[in-house]
Formats: structure tokens, sequence, C-alpha cells
């Protein structure tokens, strides 16, 4: 009976250490996965193409570049309510109306259902 007992415990004692060690596992896994779903949901980073800009007459290619951009991130965070930052604005129109950039980076913050973007520098 002896025997029985030991080998119970050995195996309670095994059980608990793989339970710990499970769990230290999981709170790792939850953290990095709450981590990825804060930035991932939260705050992103996009590269918006402007070449079509060039589609447009030259002297409404600054203003077609903001429009695209909204679209661009209508598209992609599936929101109407997009807030430009003002820094945005001033990059696009930094070489005047006829010459945008041909691209731009911008970081987004959802929060809700608005969507704030900044430029990123």
């Amino acid at each position: 009976m002896d025997n029985g007992k030991n080998e119970q415990t050995c195996n309670d004692t095994s059980e608990t250490e793989a339970l710990a060690a499970h769990e230290t596992e999981n709170v790792k896994i939850s953290g990095e996965r709450i981590m990825a779903e804060e930035i991932g949901k939260e705050e992103r980073i996009y590269t918006i193409p402007l070449r079509d800009v060039k589609k447009a007459p030259r002297w409404k290619r600054s203003n077609k570049a903001i429009a695209l951009i909204r679209e661009y991130l209508m598209q992609h965070t599936k929101s109407e309510f997009i807030v430009l930052d003002t820094k945005i604005n001033e990059k696009v129109w930094e070489r005047g109306s006829q010459k945008p950039p041909s691209r731009i980076r911008v970081k987004v913050r959802t929060e809700e259902e608005i969507v704030r973007a900044e430029l990123v520098e």
C-alpha cells in the first residue's frame, strides 16, 4: 500500500508541475496575444501609395491625394469616420498642389468607430 501512495504522490507532483508549467505557458501566450491584439487593432502603420494622383489634372493633384488617403483608410479600416491630422495635410501640400508625394506613411488609431490618422516621421 505504501508503494501505491508513493506512486500516487509522484504522479500528483508531476501532474502539478505539468499544470504549473502549462499555466505559465498560457499566461505568456495570452500575454503575447493581448499585446498583439492591442497593437493590431488599436494602432497600425500604413504606407499609402499616391501614384493614382498623376491621373488627375496638375492643379488638382494634392486635393486628389487627400481624397485617396481617406478612401484608402475607409477601405482598410472599414470605417466611415476618418480624422486626418494636420501634419498629413501639410506633408501633401508641402510642394504645392501640383507635386504631392508619391507615397505617404500613416499611423492609424482606432477608437470605437472613429479612425484617427497621424503622419509617421
